[in-house]
């Protein structure tokens, strides 16, 4: 089947094993977050192995540092994170631990696409899965439609920071990686530019085999818990119609239950996604009364294992279960 051929030539680019010679000590190397270790990964491959600060399923947007954190930032040549509107745990440990560490800063690379944080009207505010306490970045802001970019440039108070998963950033990810490296060690530069040319062709072979998953899903609306998925959805011409933002561990009250119901039937949605954290008791309450599915989708890959595989077993997922709950 021609999407199981392009997903094992995606994967197997993305973990090829061919050694790849070391002529001295790589650069040591702190990622933030699973899905940006997972590209720069590959990008070191054969050469050295990032430290990933956000592991297993813990998020950024409450993570508390750890001794060993703190240690690996110290003695880090190369730091790798979105921005502090996603890891505001790091801002600053990057000042105090890594002064001296080259800080490669995601949100700020050239050419870019950044799109505006949805809140309003359908779009709840969004606060990361806290039920009433907003994103400070988020706060007080009047927000433009999903079509709306702007340049790296232009700062980023209003912007959606899970730009990964458009692969077009991710793209520009890989190369700012593999720039970022050269710079800092020269010797093995040819390593990281061979690296980085493969994970580029697996990057191009998985877009592909998710633009013919998706391409049937495309006027079919959905609801999401919170806006995170957008870079996922322009890339992929999908149709998310709002957001539902309660906090995972707590039961809403029975007037925001009432008021989620209401506009899960006035969105007209297929489906409602929820995401790992969230209990199946809890989104079956939300979209009881209503004609919406449930599902679940993973923005940052928190049930997967860290490692190069994980960014395209990430998006495949994604796409597995928007066309398993969207498809039905």
């Amino acid at each position: 089947m021609r999407l199981t051929a392009l997903s094992a030539i995606a994967t197997a680019a993305f973990v090829a094993t061919a050694a790849l010679p070391a002529w001295a000590e790589a650069p040591k190397v702190v990622v933030s977050i699973k899905p940006i270790h997972s590209l720069v990964a590959s990008v070191m491959h054969g050469v050295g192995e990032p430290t990933l600060l956000v592991r297993g399923g813990a998020s950024p947007h409450s993570y508390t540092m750890k001794p060993s954190d703190a240690k690996a930032l110290s003695a880090a040549d190369l730091v790798v994170w979105v921005g502090p509107e996603m890891e505001g745990f790091l801002e600053k440990p990057l000042q105090a631990n890594a002064p001296k560490a080259t800080k490669l800063t995601l949100m700020d690379l050239k050419g870019l696409t950044l799109l505006q944080t949805r809140e309003g009207g359908a779009w709840e505010p969004h606060d990361h899965g806290h039920e009433g306490h907003g994103h400070d970045s988020h706060k007080d802001h009047d927000h433009k439609d999903q079509d709306d970019h702007k340049d790296s440039d232009d700062g980023h108070d209003e912007l959606n920071t899970h730009i990964w998963l458009d692969p077009a950033n991710a793209r520009a990810i890989v190369t700012a990686t593999a720039d970022a490296l050269a710079a800092k060690d020269p010797a093995d530069a040819e390593a990281y530019r061979t690296n980085a040319d493969r994970t580029l062709q697996a990057i191009d072979a998985l877009d592909a085999e998710l633009k013919a998953t998706l391409a049937p899903l495309k006027d079919r609306p959905f609801v999401v818990f919170h806006d995170a998925y957008q870079y996922f959805e322009a890339r992929y011409d999908l149709s998310a119609v709002g957001s539902i933002t309660v906090s995972p561990d707590r039961r809403p009250s029975a007037k925001r239950l009432s008021a989620i119901r209401a506009k899960i039937a006035g969105l007209n949605a297929a489906c409602v996604f929820a995401e790992p954290q969230f209990e199946p008791t809890l989104v079956r309450t939300v979209v009881e009364g209503t004609k919406a599915r449930t599902g679940v989708l993973d923005p940052e890959g928190a049930d997967l294992p860290q490692g190069e595989a994980l960014y395209p077993t990430l998006m495949r997922n994604l796409a597995a279960s928007l066309r398993g709950c969207l498809g039905a």
